[in-house]
């Protein structure tokens, strides 16, 4: 079965990759490495570039949250308190540059922060993001 939404991550990053991982649990959120060609596929359709961002696209609700954003949100999914999803987004840059020192990532996010609407392009690649995104736990048993 395919998510309704999707969260692109850095899956070369063992911190981000142990955070998707407990995201995952998330009855309705997937995962999928953005260096996955069909994430690749589904950011340069959505932002008309490939952002490297942490991106969750939800299908249902027609919305792509990016940086920040997608961190309050995923925050704001796993029902943290308001003020932890508030903390997280305000202080993304900061705990993401953390994370690329300590992984030793050569690179820094881009500066995508925003809910955008999900795209028709991005749309019509949705399933093959869907389909190559790592199975929900609850879809391994």
């Amino acid at each position: 079965m395919n998510a309704d939404a999707v969260l692109v991550y850095d899956g070369e990053c063992p911190y981000c990759s142990v955070a998707a991982t407990a995201l995952k649990r998330l009855d309705d959120v997937e995962a999928i490495s953005w260096y996955d060609d069909a994430a690749q596929e589904f950011l340069a359709a959505q932002f008309d570039e490939v952002p490297f961002a942490m991106v969750l696209a939800d299908r249902n609700e027609g919305q792509v949250y990016a940086g920040g954003a997608a961190a309050k949100e995923l925050a704001d999914r796993a029902g943290t308190p308001g003020i932890v999803g508030s903390l997280v987004r305000d202080n993304y840059d900061t705990i993401a540059k953390a994370v690329g020192i300590a992984s030793g990532r050569g690179r820094d996010p881009d500066d995508f922060h925003s809910v955008y609407p999900l795209k028709t392009a991005a749309a019509d690649v949705f399933d093959r993001l869907a389909s190559n995104a790592e199975p929900h736990p609850a879809d391994l048993s």
